[in-house]
């Protein structure tokens, strides 16, 4: 009996042991705030929406340590509409991310699923004050949408990180009949992270051919982005250049051929307050020359390490007949002007 005993208390010691080398996180965001639109040819928009300044989700994440410095992880996160409790798109159970992979402290990462592409995590980590969302987010204005946002289908490898440098590949397969290099992408960056200092280059390049039913051949899309930041502690200065050539997919407008710059400032006010400001300027450099400019602040306060509020406004100047609207995280908008009000709860 006393065997018994102590064999049963050993295997219920290994047994938690096992437990504690792996994990699973339930996570999320639920962002909603009130938008008012302004300049749109449908008239002014005033509207209660999800995912202003960070798209609003529900995700699971874990990892399990494999032994020997190896650990496997994944990712499984769906958008969600705050507003209305439906989700972001029709009929999807993970559609913002879906990747499983092994990763090693000294050999790096290995992915493969639904992913971030390096262009789109450089301008939002780096570049952009407003991290993609509020009513001031470079994707106004860079080429941020779509395809350039997330791929399906990709491999992606991440480096470790060495004396502040690190890299990321990513591939994803355009898994199209009778032609391999039919909707397939590229995306690589490098970067540098050290002390206030944060730079990061990053390239895209989108094949948007398909061949169902027949081959239609269309241009290929490459963007280049350069961003740096660097915290003066007083405040956080922000600088990116942009390169577009061709379309970044198949429903974006042909013969693309632009650049972008942004400026733009992040600095503490008081103990729990951020004020954000950015100046974006499109240059089109085909014949018909619709350029535009962003001008834009906000405003973002912590009430406790998950929870904040946010107000911002944005308005964007567009030449020779430019539509380029002003929308925040996850719209598009519909105006050339609009102001934000919300919260946000990260758990």
């Amino acid at each position: 009996m006393k065997k018994s005993l102590i064999s049963i208390a050993i295997l219920g010691a290994m047994s938690n042991v096992a437990f504690a080398q792996s994990n699973v996180t339930i996570y999320g965001i639920v962002d909603a705030g009130i938008v008012s639109e302004r300049g749109g040819k449908a008239g002014s928009v005033t509207k209660v929406t999800s995912g202003v300044g960070s798209a609003s989700r529900l995700g699971f994440k874990g990892t399990e340590d494999l032994g020997g410095g190896v650990n496997a992880f994944f990712v499984l996160e769906s958008g969600i509409k705050a507003d209305t409790g439906e989700s972001d798109v029709a009929g999807s159970i993970a559609n913002r991310q879906s990747f499983v992979g092994l990763k090693s402290a000294t050999a790096g990462s290995l992915s493969l699923g639904r992913q971030y592409t390096p262009y789109y995590n450089t301008l939002a980590q780096v570049a952009d004050p407003f991290a993609a969302g509020l009513a001031g987010s470079a994707k106004n204005l860079f080429p941020a949408a779509g395809n350039n946002v997330r791929t399906s289908n990709a491999v992606v490898y991440a480096t470790p990180a060495l004396n502040g440098f690190s890299g990321e590949a990513s591939y994803a397969l355009g898994e199209q009949s009778a032609d391999n290099s039919a909707s397939r992408q590229l995306g690589l960056s490098v970067g540098y992270a050290n002390g206030p200092l944060t730079a990061r280059a990053a390239y895209n390049s989108r094949n948007n051919d398909t061949t169902a039913p027949t081959l239609v051949n269309t241009t290929m899309g490459h963007n280049a982005l350069v961003a740096v930041n660097y915290d003066f502690k007083v405040a956080k200065a922000f600088f990116a250049f942009g390169k577009d050539k061709g379309n970044f997919s198949s429903t974006a407008p042909k013969n693309v051929d632009s650049n972008e710059i942004l400026v733009g400032a992040t600095a503490p006010v008081g103990p729990a307050g951020t004020l954000i400001a950015s100046f974006i300027r499109k240059n089109d450099k085909l014949a018909s020359n619709q350029d535009a400019d962003q001008w834009a602040i906000g405003y973002s306060h912590a009430l406790s390490k998950r929870t904040s509020t946010y107000v911002a406004y944005a308005k964007i100047k567009n030449k020779n007949g430019a539509l380029y609207t002003v929308g925040n995280n996850s719209e598009v908008g519909t105006g050339d002007k609009a102001f934000n009000v919300g919260v946000k709860h990260s758990f």
